[in-house]
């Protein structure tokens, strides 16, 4: 049944993608932005100068994404990640990342919505995001299921390294290994077979893993793979000094560019590669807690 609630989220999300659209058409005739000005004048990280970064203590709230853990180690973000306001955060997002508003405004809603609040209005604390099967999933490339590691706000660092050794691109100017769309597959795939043969309570629907391929493919559109950058990013959240996106798009990276590179990823991961079966069944799976 239909009702003014449903209405109006259908509504929504009509004309997120019709703004989506838009954007993208504009991103096809504006001129991108210059390197060493993506992040805007007077926005938290012009010219690569990003502001101090102060680990979180006791009692600060940390969530399963990287991304805004940094915003808030570097206070951009509330640094003890509470009472943070949806549109706040959208707005962060779009600044710091250069992901189109679209975007920025999508994630944020989701939440909202998730935990039963407005996005116009209310506020979030972020290890609320924790919640399991809402944004956070089994099968992470950052985070064990939930099942093994009940705190997601901390990354597991091994897991992290071997996710990172799976880099097998070069850039082109100075040889810094990258991650390809290949790469997140394979560890995908992997990630995939040993939460599945591990975790007795492993769930992973369609929606999640389309999730999943989602997150990962940002590393990729805003890091450009690059495992230097990463490797900070992720292992510490932190934003290294001098480091600014890698998309240059005029409105940022929207949906119809984004979800190339997450259907690319996704559709590239094969669950029963026979290596990922093969180690699963020896022990070797390198990523299971067990």
């Amino acid at each position: 049944m239909f009702t003014p609630s449903t209405v109006g989220k259908a509504l929504d999300n009509i004309h997120l993608l019709l703004w989506d659209f838009w954007l993208t058409l504009v991103n096809l005739i504006m001129p991108r932005r210059k390197v060493g000005a993506v992040v805007p004048v007077g926005s938290a990280g012009y010219a690569g100068k990003w502001p101090e970064y102060i680990e979180p203590k006791e009692g600060d709230s940390r969530s399963c994404c990287p991304g805004l853990n940094a915003l808030a180690n570097h206070g951009i973000l509330p640094r003890d990640g509470r009472n943070i306001k949806f549109t706040d955060m959208a707005e962060k997002v779009h600044t710091t990342y250069n992901f189109a508003p679209t975007f920025c405004r999508f994630v944020p809603t989701y939440a909202a919505n998730m935990l039963g609040r407005s996005y116009k209005t209310d506020t979030i604390d972020l290890a609320e995001l924790n919640l399991h099967n809402g944004i956070e999933h089994d099968a992470s490339l950052l985070r064990q299921d939930a099942h093994f590691q009940s705190d997601q706000s901390k990354p597991d660092l091994p897991l992290i390294r071997d996710f990172l050794s799976f880099a097998t691109g070069k850039d082109a100017t100075d040889k810094t290994l990258i991650l390809t769309p290949a790469d997140l597959s394979r560890f995908s795939a992997k990630r995939r077979a040993d939460s599945a043969a591990h975790n007795p309570e492993y769930t992973l629907d369609y929606f999640h893993k389309m999730f999943g391929s989602a997150n990962s493919s940002t590393l990729l559109c805003i890091f450009g793979g690059r495992v230097d950058d990463l490797e900070t990013f992720l292992m510490e959240e932190r934003i290294r000094e001098g480091w600014e996106p890698k998309a240059l798009e005029h409105s940022g990276i929207t949906f119809v560019k984004f979800n190339r590179t997450a259907v690319a990823v996704e559709k590239g991961i094969k669950e029963d590669l026979p290596e990922f079966e093969r180690e699963v069944k020896e022990g070797g799976g390198g990523t299971s807690p067990v």
